[in-house]
């Protein structure tokens, strides 16, 4: 991170803070990044009616006043039909960020001004028919009725307009004049995550775990024009799918596609790939139960199954979750080639399965899961055997305890891939290479470089890692518990009994004489012994 980065982040962290008052983290969060995302679309906005001469601009003019002059009456749909036709999404000029800045500047701001603008972005989304699942409600999370923002509606204005300066005192650009917006907006995401803790692990993998992941899932990619695609079943913020894109190699375009249960992080993530600079038509979201509603594609209107899928999966889904089991799911392609369906009390290998489904024959999958799946029984213990026959599984690594918000169980990452030349499993015990801190433990840049170098040579690597065989796994009757491969027992060096009894000797005589000494000083000072 960079200083001037570091700078505005922690400025903009302590009166965020100060701003929430009473409110919990993860709802205050939805105010302050919804906020700056409008900002975003906003600004975005502007650059494209300067960009594409939409707007006759004087050159005493600023960009917004100029859109407030042209964009009136009959023509006003005009200009909202061409920005929407190219941004997915248009902002009426009253409704702008510039505009919504003066009218708090000039206290003409009345409570209602928020809800109208937000009624009025959700209507124009629906211009543009391509991109209205992209938009269409991204803004409903802000609960602009909450009491703990105030008591009365003219105090919650007060406090949204304070929300609104805090997010236009924000330096966008980085000391090299790049845009440095979606650098803010993750590290806010993080932030949240942490002060939020249990509820934080919903919504964010940390960055260490995903730039891990993201550097398996891309390793070898050759460049090509060929979009990338990359697929996150569980997607939280988005900031795993991002974490890809930045690791693969430049010049490579790619499409990101994710899936999100949760309505307020499924919201987060829109706008978190959005400003990173994704363009709608290169996302694909959704909004639904990854286990319940197969998708990308799933059965059609005459139930027959058209799976997409990707180059890279990647997940870090919720641990040992419920699911609806129902023994109908025996019968759903994703599930059916293993004879056993997942505990309802631990759906671990519901994620697994449904993502090995959507992985093509050249791609890598990576998913971090709890330690259970490893080793457990009954019918996860059937599930990992079918996988492990059909040669999926390439590589197991354990991570250190304490990496996770809301969690301090160790976890693993499982890496599958299709067509596998050899029949083995790479085992990489991780699990004591960390950087302790008080609260939350993390890897380094040399943690992650050792992890991904043993996962490149797949060699065996002493107290760390083991290649081993298939045979090697079926003696142990498919438990992949990683002690059972890597051995990190640190032998203690043998007692040398001569010379301990030697430094015994030595100590008694030592004791012996102080003892003397003492009693030497006491006959002095006249104690009788």
């Amino acid at each position: 991170m960079s200083n001037n980065l570091q700078t505005i982040t922690s400025k903009l962290w302590a009166m965020a803070n100060e701003l929430r008052g009473t409110m919990d983290a993860a709802e205050y969060k939805n105010y302050i990044l919804a906020f700056m995302f409008y900002r975003y679309l906003s600004e975005h906005q502007e650059q494209y009616l300067v960009e594409n001469n939409v707007l006759d601009i004087a050159s005493d003019q600023s960009i917004n006043k100029a859109y407030l002059e042209q964009a009136v009456g009959g023509d006003l749909a005009d200009y909202l039909e061409d920005i929407s036709s190219s941004l997915g999404y248009a902002i009426a000029p009253n409704d702008t960020w510039e505009s919504l800045i003066n009218k708090i500047n000039d206290a003409q701001v009345i409570p209602s001004d928020y809800q109208t603008i937000f009624d009025n972005f959700n209507k124009n989304a629906e211009l543009n028919k391509e991109a209205v699942k992209d938009f269409r409600g991204v803004f409903n999370d802000i609960n602009l009725g909450d009491s703990r923002l105030g008591s009365s509606t003219n105090e919650r204005a007060k406090s949204l307009n304070n929300i609104v300066k805090l997010v236009d005192g924000i330096e966008y650009k980085g000391d090299d004049g790049k845009d440095i917006l979606g650098e803010i907006y993750e590290y806010l995401i993080g932030q949240f995550a942490a002060s939020a803790g249990k509820k934080g692990g919903e919504f964010y993998t940390p960055h260490q775990v995903s730039k891990v992941l993201a550097k398996i899932v891309t390793h070898g990619v050759e460049k090509t024009d060929e979009f990338f695609n990359v697929y996150d079943p569980t997607m939280g913020s988005g900031s795993l799918l991002l974490t890809v894109g930045q690791e693969l190699p430049d010049g490579i375009p790619m499409k990101y596609f994710g899936q999100e249960l949760n309505t307020t992080t499924y919201n987060l993530a829109r706008m978190n790939l959005m400003m990173h600079g994704v363009s709608y038509n290169n996302m694909t979201v959704n909004n639904a139960n990854t286990l319940e509603s197969d998708w990308p594609d799933g059965p059609d209107a005459k139930g027959i199954d058209h799976p997409r899928s990707f180059d890279a999966v990647v997940a870090n889904p919720p641990y040992s979750a419920k699911w609806d089991n129902d023994e109908t799911k025996l019968k759903d392609p994703r599930f059916s080639d293993y004879g056993r369906l997942a505990p309802a009390s631990k759906a671990d290998y519901a994620f697994i399965l449904h993502s090995i489904y959507h992985l093509n024959n050249t791609g890598t999958m990576a998913i971090v899961l709890p330690h259970g799946v490893l080793f457990r029984g009954a019918a996860e213990g059937k599930i990992r055997q079918t996988l492990i026959e059909k040669n999926y599984l390439d590589t197991v690594i354990g991570l250190p305890g304490n990496l996770f918000f809301g969690t301090s169980i160790p976890t693993t990452i499982l890496v599958f891939k299709k067509n596998r030349k050899t029949k083995d499993v790479l085992f990489i015990d991780a699990s004591n290479e960390f950087v302790k801190s008080k609260n939350q433990n993390s890897l380094s840049d040399d943690n992650i470089e050792k992890i991904i170098s043993t996962f490149k040579e797949r060699k065996d690597v002493d107290k760390y890692a083991h290649v081993a065989s298939i045979e090697e796994i079926k003696e142990n009757e498919f438990n992949l518990n990683i002690p059972r491969y890597v051995d990190t027992f640190e032998e203690e060096e043998p007692i040398d009994l001569v010379e301990v009894m030697k430094q015994l000797e030595q100590d008694n005589q030592e004791i012996a004489e102080l003892e003397a000494k003492i009693n030497e000083q006491l006959k002095v000072l006249g104690v009788q012994i």
